[in-house]
């Protein structure tokens, strides 16, 4: 820019003044640089305003003189400018940093192997650069058989993700202990009945995985997807479906566990509905049915990774849902 109005003062001559314009420079600079960039930027304007000003005999004029006392004013103001930015990046580092801390404890790193179940999970923030919001998602080894759960708070923000939290929370403590699915889905109803006021609500699904088969308790969430070793696909669903968890209060009777058979070579996908209700720019929902056939990686993280960028290329764009996937093979 500077060199676009020395070029141009240059060209026109003294009667029509660019020197004010000098300061454009000193101006952006604390946009891309720190303080040293800044100051070096502006003494070259400073330079460049003193040797047109002389080339066009204004230093003894108004004009020159208003012209670099603008150029001063301004690199004062840039310098002062960047060293307010730096501070703020710097507070805003350390916020990223117990963010990140906070994360790792809230979502930690799930098991690749539990038991003979390999496991894999893909989670997506619909808030830029964030790492967790309302979904949630854990594996747990039990003397009862690999327990995982799979869910989504309602609502955004600060308060998802202290739900979460609690959720994640009551399943870690009660998933080792519980003789049986259907109370280690009591402990979260009693949990999540504490924590949340009024009609909000989580909807979780459970699943615990054993020898031969895997048993399911679905508190109103989506449907998992279970794959064959032979290509076919299934939706297991219960009879009927209960209300999610925090809504226990109405009276509803709780879910009731079903299950089905699992066998090696076999693979299930749970998911929240930032998967299914991802739009593209037609608002058409992702076909989550029609996708199927691209989970058949040998690799379980590898075809969610495939499953991802599919999703990714369907929306076009970034999320407007948090979405999260955990998949599960027996070997």
């Amino acid at each position: 820019m500077m060199a676009a109005v020395t070029v141009a003062d240059l060209a026109v001559g003294p009667d029509v003044v660019f020197l004010p314009l000098v300061s454009l420079g000193p101006a952006f600079a604390p946009l891309v640089g720190g303080w040293r960039r800044t100051a070096c930027v502006a003494g070259i304007a400073l330079l460049l305003c003193v040797g047109l000003g002389w080339y066009n005999d204004l230093l003894d004029d108004p004009r020159g003189v208003m012209s670099i006392a603008s150029v001063l004013g301004v690199s004062v103001a840039g310098l002062l400018a960047v060293s307010m930015r730096q501070e703020r990046e710097a507070e805003l580092d350390s916020v990223r940093s117990i963010a990140e801390a906070a994360q790792r404890v809230l979502l930690k790193p799930v098991p690749r192997l539990a038991g003979r179940v390999r496991v894999a999970v893909c989670y997506m923030s619909a808030v830029a650069e964030a790492r967790i919001g309302g979904d949630l998602y854990e594996v747990v080894t039990s003397p009862h058989g690999v327990r995982v759960i799979i869910g989504d708070v309602q609502g955004k923000g600060l308060e998802a993700v202290e739900t979460a939290a609690v959720v994640l929370g009551a399943f870690r403590e009660a998933a080792p202990d519980e003789a049986d699915l259907a109370a280690v889905g009591a402990r979260l109803e009693r949990a999540v009945e504490r924590q949340l006021e009024g009609e909000k609500y989580v909807t979780a699904i459970l699943a615990e995985v054993n020898a031969e088969d895997v048993t399911f308790l679905n508190f109103g969430h989506p449907a998992p997807l279970l794959m064959r070793a032979d290509g076919t696909v299934v939706w297991p669903e219960p009879s009927s479906y209960a209300l999610p968890l925090g809504l226990g209060a109405h009276g509803t009777a709780p879910p009731e566990p079903y299950g089905t058979d699992f066998h090696p070579g076999d693979q299930l996908l749970l998911y929240t509905d930032g998967i299914t209700e991802a739009r593209d720019a037609e608002g058409r929902f992702y076909p989550l049915a029609e996708r199927a056939h691209l989970l058949k990686e040998h690799d379980p993280q590898a075809a969610l990774e495939v499953l991802r960028q599919d999703l990714l290329q369907h929306v076009s764009g970034p999320l407007h849902d948090d979405a999260a996937m955990l998949m599960l093979r027996l070997r």
